[in-house]
């Protein structure tokens, strides 16, 4: 069923600012949670008067991660189209990654997984000074997506999202500010005027100028991009692990909260 309170919108002096709004599940990424990111900043897009944008969670986390138990069995067309063509994720991230105007993480919380994944594909972090965050894919027995780890290299740099994604850490707010996870990290209770500081600051700019120069950085990030034989070669591996006895070991294990006993089959 469509609950449009699963992500929350406002637009205000030029800044846009989404709210993912499922604290019972810590702000996990559902389908169509996913679907309505990707929904509201493409009718943002279409406009002129959105020039920044501000995505932040409700309670204690930012996002804890795609929620794998949020598959849904009844979808409205426009999900179930969106499905057919386009993995929900990916494309909420391609969304926040390509807005035309800069995108800022108010991270008020955990994120981990695909959560740290949507903020790493905002423009800055800005997060307070007790997150915890992580990419536990290694722990699961996964190989993470292409274009997520591209955008982990982009951030961090390629010898950090190597530690990032090799370990599976989970990194205090300290640690995350220096493996460039976040780029500045404040008092939880100046998170939001810090946050919206800055967004105001840069809404109040000339909107070419913005327009264009993220433009411009897009073009340099678009050369770090696979083609399509290397594409193929990555999707392979990906199936692989996941049609291993690894996978059900790594996601039984973080159910029953204990080590894995991987067997690399």
């Amino acid at each position: 069923m469509h609950d449009e309170t699963v992500l929350l919108s406002q637009v205000r002096s030029h800044v846009g600012t989404l709210t993912i709004n499922r604290p019972e599940r810590k702000n996990a990424l559902s389908p169509e949670l996913l679907f309505m990111i990707h929904s509201t900043l493409d009718g943002w897009a279409r406009r002129d008067d959105v020039r920044c944008v501000v995505i932040t969670g409700t309670g204690r986390s930012f996002s804890s991660g795609y929620d794998i138990a949020s598959l849904p069995t009844t979808m409205t067309p426009e999900l179930e189209e969106l499905m057919r063509t386009a993995n929900p994720l990916e494309f909420a991230l391609s969304s926040v990654a390509e807005f035309p105007y800069p995108v800022i993480a108010m991270m008020n919380g955990h994120a981990f997984g695909a959560g740290l994944n949507l903020a790493v594909c905002c423009d800055i972090r800005v997060a307070s000074d007790n997150i915890r965050a992580g990419m536990p894919p290694a722990r699961l027995g996964l190989v993470y997506h292409p274009e997520g780890l591209r955008q982990f290299m982009e951030v961090a740099g390629m010898a950090r999202a190597r530690e990032i994604f090799f370990t599976g850490r989970t990194y205090t707010g300290p640690e995350a500010l220096a493996m460039g996870l976040v780029d500045r990290l404040v008092p939880e209770a100046e998170l939001e005027a810090v946050t919206y500081g800055l967004a105001g600051e840069i809404a109040a700019n000339a909107p070419l100028a913005l327009k264009g120069m993220k433009r411009i950085m897009a073009m340099y990030r678009e050369r770090m991009r696979l083609d399509d034989d290397r594409m193929k070669e990555a999707i392979a591996l990906m199936n692989e692990a996941f049609a291993s006895a690894d996978i059900r070991e790594g996601q039984a294990a973080f159910f029953e909260k204990r080590k894995p006993r991987f067997t690399g089959e």
